[in-house]
């Protein structure tokens, strides 16, 4: 996949020099992203595959197409492993989900340059949000992330599903091997849509395995012990 450029602001912004190649399984995965057809990408894979870099590289493809017309939305669950709320963090509702959304501007500065990511983000192209703010929304003109999935219920991802309005895209990613609550939706959902039926009206799944690890050698040997294991 060739370097990108940002051509609609007053200085080019290009990405950084990515420190890793793409597998097939990531490649595949970006080009069905970015096909127009598609309206719902779908993306699972253990720890260390960049499954939250490949959906904001995705995305911030999409955004350029749109000749920056669009924003991105990321979205995560607050529903940790210590199972508290954001009412238990400190300052405004914009300080608590910093720390979630700490990962999409960490993919951003990985890149871009920080002060990109500033330029971009003061023209309000980026929106990070719990997903319990999702109810009641629209989205249209909209490249939604949603991310670490196997962190939401059913209900939830039902929610976010609704929500889809004209010209926009959602990409759902999700690890099946560690969820922080006990009833995820994630993997049934992810089932439901794995199949032709549903690649004819524009929703495709993707599954990433060890081979796709880009973290570390050791973490591989990790991830596939304990599949073998069944952990």
């Amino acid at each position: 996949m060739p370097n990108l450029e940002f051509k609609q602001l007053s200085h080019k912004v290009r990405f950084k020099e990515r420190k890793f190649k793409f597998t097939q399984n990531q490649v595949d995965f970006l080009k069905t992203t970015l096909d127009p057809e598609t309206k719902l990408m779908f993306l699972a894979g253990p720890a260390g595959t960049a499954k939250t870099y490949m959906a904001v590289y995705s995305a911030l493809q999409l955004l350029m197409d749109a000749n920056l017309e669009k924003e991105i939305l990321y979205i995560r669950s607050i529903a940790e492993s210590s199972q508290k709320g954001l009412g238990s963090l400190p300052g405004s509702i914009e300080e608590k989900f910093g720390v979630f959304a700490g990962p999409f501007y960490d993919k951003l500065e990985e890149m871009m340059h920080p002060s990109d990511v500033k330029t971009l983000k003061e023209k309000n192209l980026f929106d990070c949000i719990p997903v319990n703010f999702v109810r009641g929304s629209n989205w249209n003109d909209t490249i939604v992330i949603i991310d670490e999935a196997q962190n939401f219920c059913h209900n939830e991802l039902m929610t976010v599903l609704t929500r889809i309005g004209e010209d926009s895209k959602i990409i759902i990613c999700g690890d099946m091997m560690q969820s922080d609550i006990r009833n995820s939706g994630f993997a049934n959902i992810f089932d439901s849509f794995d199949d032709q039926e549903s690649k004819d009206n524009g929703i495709h799944t993707t599954r990433l395995g060890t081979e796709d690890i880009k973290r570390s050698e050791i973490l591989k040997f990790i991830v596939s012990k304990l599949e073998k294991n069944k952990f």
